[in-house]
């Protein structure tokens, strides 16, 4: 077990998530030390947190075995390592999926299909429960990395693959066939373990703003007349603050709405009488 005065907690040495994690704690107000070349290990000067660098693939194993605290790491590596663990937060980053794939000359049309066939992957437990539950019985082959070359070299019909914009697949003549799994960033904890001191803090600080990068703050001035009109199309965190101006007739409002809302809510509320519209990201949000 780790020292209980302070959390370790792991994040990936390398890797697609090692600079978005590193990101996200220096914005929820952790201040780490920048480790030096080969520096395994650091701490955060302002509280009681160790990190640990270590591969994104063993953060599970490190969690379940009481060697760290907590750990960021993709969620695809949490089901595929087996360990229990709880997921703590999912933390809106490093998303990818676990998607079919055959080559563009295949006739299979679908993922039911593909019964009989040899499917090459590096996430053989998750492919083996997807097909399971589909009820298909496949051959799986499992490869530690360079997934999409094995069709081409003979050694499967299809393979299980990590797809983030597709641009991998359609580069080695694949087509997807479907996805079996949806994968982001997520920090994960002991199965069942408490959620206090440190790592309640910390939890608390990082979700801030996970909620925070996905809202805007939301201020503009309308008629007094229209405003039962504007509030009923706010996609809003509660009730909107509604201030009286100098000018009687008008008011100002004030609320968070999610950023993917402003593309759609901005010409609603210019139509029903709203000026000097305003949106404001934000740093944290606690809800």
């Amino acid at each position: 077990m780790t020292d209980q005065s302070r959390l370790t907690m792991a994040i990936p040495s390398k890797g697609r998530l090692r600079e978005p994690t590193w990101t996200l704690l220096e914005a929820s107000g952790v201040a780490p030390q920048l480790p030096g070349e080969r520096v395994l290990q650091t701490y955060c000067r302002n509280a009681n947190i160790d990190l640990l660098f270590v591969r994104a693939d063993d953060i599970p194993e490190y969690v379940q075995d009481g060697v760290v605290d907590c750990g960021v790491t993709g969620l695809d590596l949490v089901a595929e390592s087996g360990c229990a663990v709880d997921t703590l937060l999912q933390l809106d980053f490093g998303f990818c999926s676990l998607q079919v794939a055959v080559p563009l000359e295949d006739t299979a049309t679908s993922i039911d299909a593909l019964g009989g066939r040899r499917i090459a992957t590096s996430h053989p437990r998750i492919a083996d429960a997807a097909f399971a539950q589909r009820g298909v019985n496949v051959e799986l082959i499992s490869v530690g990395g360079s997934v999409e070359i094995t069709p081409r070299l003979g050694l499967s019909d299809a393979i299980v693959d990590l797809v983030s914009t597709g641009s991998t697949l359609r580069t080695n003549g694949l087509r997807s066939l479907g996805t079996i799994f949806e994968s982001e960033a997520a920090v994960i904890g002991p199965r069942s373990g408490e959620v206090v001191g440190n790592l309640r803090t910390l939890i608390t600080m990082l979700q801030a703003v996970v909620e925070a990068r996905k809202s805007r703050y939301l201020l503009f001035n309308v008629p007094a007349t229209a405003l039962d009109d504007v509030i009923a199309v706010l996609p809003s965190a509660g009730s909107p603050s509604v201030v009286q101006l100098a000018d009687q007739s008008v008011v100002a409002v004030q609320t968070v709405v999610p950023s993917s809302s402003i593309w759609q809510l901005l010409p609603e509320l210019e139509v029903r009488g709203a000026s000097a519209i305003l949106t404001l990201p934000i740093e944290r949000m606690v809800r």
